[in-house]
């Protein structure tokens, strides 16, 4: 612990000393001067009791005269400010990782177990950088580079909450056959809830969704990489995990295109792991074609230098985890910052007790 303002209790304590010196000399040399004296006042002093009170003025006098200096001196440490300094490396050689999530109504439950298990990796980081994307028609910024964890946790709950959402809008509304809503009259109170709750979402992902389409996916990955801050400036290992199912719905040709997206990434040395529905997943929502779709993906993806994966049951999130984690750490400039605490507790404590001891002596004296 330091203090930040030293020359207070340099400059008080030799002044607080002279005075205490000076109020003792001074008290010595108090002489009577005038007024009515007591006569036989010897007979009173030899008395026991007197003896005894004179005994008990005296201790409390001197505890009453160290209270006050107590205090004097804590009131002086605070006024100088008792500190703790800390130095913290905030510089990192760890990664960015960016989830970037197509959330088109077409893979909520690839979404959901994607996201479900992240929560756990999230736990699991320590002093990797994390952020998420997601996107159909436009883009959102959901979580912006951050090794907040716990915010980030708050926010994968969220999307889950989303994609439960998603799959109850489509089992109970929507119909397979005519590829319309089914209106239930009886419980549209019902309805209304839940789509309010998917505006809530969608709001931000289906910018002009009428005249650009759906599941733009070159878009949505071109976004999610100009979303790493200092691009440019700073060497990173970046990585981006996506999901989609590559199923693009779009109305007129889209600024960014998945393959053209995908050599941006690489321009930029991005790896993505990208994760894709298997075929008991696939969307009748989806006018193209699995195979086909697989296969653009599974390219553009391994064309980063990154790696492919199927949805299936014996893939594990955890074994897609270990794969980012062998991608080397690329080392940055560390920066060292020096912070300095307040340490006013103690003082403060001090100073209370003091006070409250005067008082209380205070009062002893005049009873």
């Amino acid at each position: 612990m330091h203090l930040i303002h030293p020359g207070v209790l340099k400059i008080g304590l030799p002044i607080l000393a002279v005075l205490i010196v000076l109020m003792h000399i001074l008290r010595r040399k108090i002489k009577y001067r005038g007024g009515t004296k007591a006569a036989n006042t010897h007979f009173v002093k030899s008395l026991d009791i007197y003896k005894t009170r004179k005994k008990l003025y005296t201790l409390l006098a001197i505890v009453m005269e160290a209270c006050i200096v107590a205090g004097l001196v804590s009131s002086m440490v605070l006024a100088a400010r008792p500190a703790k300094k800390e130095t913290v490396n905030n510089g990192t050689k760890k990664r960015d990782i960016f989830l970037c999530m197509d959330v088109s109504y077409s893979i909520y439950e690839l979404n959901y177990e994607l996201v479900e298990n992240l929560e756990g990796v999230v736990d699991g980081l320590d002093g990797d950088r994390f952020g998420i994307c997601i996107y159909n028609t436009s883009s959102v910024l959901y979580v912006p580079m951050t090794d907040d964890y716990d915010f980030v946790k708050t926010k994968l709950e969220e999307l889950k909450e989303y994609f439960v959402l998603q799959k109850q809008y489509m089992d109970t509304y929507y119909d397979p056959n005519t590829g319309y809503i089914k209106y239930d009259y009886d419980n549209y109170d019902d309805f209304q809830e839940l789509q309010e709750k998917l505006d809530y979402f969608d709001a931000g992902t289906l910018v002009k969704n009428y005249i650009k389409g759906s599941s733009l996916i070159g878009e949505g990955l071109a976004s999610c990489m100009y979303s790493f801050p200092r691009l440019e400036d700073e060497d990173r290992t970046r990585i981006i995990i996506m999901s989609t199912d590559n199923a693009q719905e779009a109305v007129k040709k889209p600024l960014v295109e998945l393959e053209e997206a995908a050599q941006l990434c690489k321009k930029n040395d991005i790896k993505i792991f990208g994760i894709f529905p298997n075929q008991a997943n696939w969307s009748w929502l989806n006018t193209t074609d699995y195979e086909s779709d697989e296969a653009q993906f599974k390219y553009a993806v391994e064309g980063t230098g990154g790696k492919y994966y199927k949805q299936s049951e014996t893939l594990s999130v955890e074994e897609i985890v270990k794969d980012i984690e062998r991608e080397e750490a690329l080392e940055v400039e560390e920066v060292t910052i020096t912070k300095v605490n307040d340490q006013p507790f103690k003082a403060t404590i001090f100073l209370l007790i003091s006070v409250l001891l005067m008082l209380l002596t205070g009062l002893v004296i005049k009873v």
